[in-house]
């Protein structure tokens, strides 16, 4: 199957009935309503971003974050991704590519040192996209997230400023 490169983009009003998931084991987290208004773009609060091909630009899905905060400081401040692909864009790349390039957003755009996600330990493929976009499994979380009518265990991934190729030097220039 051809890789595909994907863009990120705002996500519109016009996006969001094809962005309802549900459709697999991992959407299971109990009745929702649809969203109704996009995620914010900001990237100091929470949002999302849509995931599109390169070429043509169809919709393929889209990520999102919270923050999260290990500390006091406010540099102890970061987000915690996620993604969402539409059935079409899956085991292409496309999860891959879009984890790596938000994890960039946010190095290029803030002066946050960590990116994380965490997924089901039984979520193969995401566990795969995310080390291959530089990820790294950092243990496991037991009994974090509520799905499928239970709470279930997941995996911690992060990715550091200094985990780039050339991000050293990057992390000192932030601060």
């Amino acid at each position: 199957m051809r890789k595909v490169e994907i863009v990120l983009r705002p996500v519109v009003v016009e996006d969001l009935p094809l962005l309802a998931g549900g459709d697999v084991t991992y959407d299971d987290f109990g009745p929702r309503p649809p969203r109704t208004e996009p995620y914010s773009p900001a990237l100091r609060e929470f949002g999302g971003l849509a995931v599109c091909a390169a070429a043509g630009g169809q919709l393929l899905g889209s990520v999102s974050w919270v923050w999260q905060q290990w500390g006091p400081m406010p540099e102890s401040r970061n987000p915690m991704i996620g993604i969402w692909l539409r059935p079409e864009a899956r085991g292409r790349g496309a999860g891959t590519a879009a984890q790596r390039a938000l994890a960039e957003l946010f190095f290029q755009h803030t002066t946050v040192n960590r990116v994380e996600a965490c997924t089901d330990v039984e979520n193969i493929a995401e566990q795969r996209a995310l080390e291959r976009a530089g990820f790294t499994r950092e243990g496991t979380v037991r009994g974090a997230q509520w799905r499928a009518g239970a709470f279930r265990d997941c995996y911690s991934y992060s990715i550091l400023r200094a985990d780039r190729e050339g991000g050293a030097g990057q992390a000192a220039a932030a601060h």
